[in-house]
């Protein structure tokens, strides 16, 4: 079994396309704008580069960290088949290796749901480190209430003429495990089978509260996806700022 999206990189951004990712990206540079954030931006987590190339379609000046090769190569190959440049770096989100600072990062789309509780503050003080004072860092992850009432212990499937994809995921305690098979059309006909594990583990709202706190940044709000009300929502972001 492979490690997670050495595979599923090549079809992420397909493969979600119900996600209506130009709203998910116009919503973040709305609420940049509305807090005044700077120009230069760095995404930890960024995958295939969605919320960065749009937010540099929208002026930003963007750098993309991610710690999966193939998603990085992926995430080139579709920034420059849009005639965009953004800066890609294969790095921990949790051990940032840049020296410069920023004035605002972006961990969208669970990122820091496949840390383990135990790393979140160390990785809260390295994103701190790199962000200048009054800097802008906006977290976004599968909430709670999605892991353990949708995700977990469900299986779900998505069958397409070039690609079927398969996801059995099971609770343990503090994590989902998600074993992820993929079936993929070969130029014959035939299909190749891939299979790579996930797992995503479940942070509560307090918890990264006070982790964040611990690293230097306040909490400004907290609110669902797309801004709605947090409870039952599929996603929980925290936006902060540097003190």
């Amino acid at each position: 079994m492979t490690q997670a999206y050495d595979h599923l990189s090549e079809w992420f951004e397909y493969l979600n396309d119900d996600c209506d990712y130009p709203a998910w990206s116009q919503y973040f540079c709305n609420g940049l704008r509305a807090l005044g954030a700077g120009q230069a931006g760095l995404e930890l987590g960024c995958g295939s580069g969605a919320f960065c190339r749009a937010l540099t379609r929208a002026g930003y000046v963007m750098t993309g960290v991610d710690l999966s090769q193939p998603m990085l190569s992926k995430a080139e190959r579709l920034t420059r088949g849009e005639g965009l440049f953004v800066r890609y770096l294969c790095a921990d989100a949790a051990r940032l290796p840049m020296r410069e600072q920023f004035d605002f990062i972006l961990a969208p789309n669970d990122c820091y749901n496949y840390l383990m509780p135990q790393k979140l503050p160390a990785a809260f003080k390295s994103a701190a480190a790199h962000l200048k004072k009054g800097g802008v860092f906006w977290l976004d992850v599968s909430s709670a209430y999605k892991l353990r009432t949708k995700i977990a212990n469900n299986m779900f499937a998505d069958d397409r003429d070039e690609v079927t994809y398969l996801n059995f995921s099971r609770l343990y305690g503090d994590r989902v495990e998600m074993d992820v098979t993929l079936f993929v059309r070969r130029a014959d006909g035939a299909f190749d089978r891939f299979d790579e594990r996930h797992v995503q583990y479940i942070h509560e709202e307090e918890t990264l509260v006070a982790c964040l706190t611990a690293a230097g940044l306040e909490v400004l709000r907290t609110e669902g996806h797309l801004g709605e009300a947090k409870e039952k929502s599929d996603r929980l972001n925290v936006i902060c700022r540097k003190r």
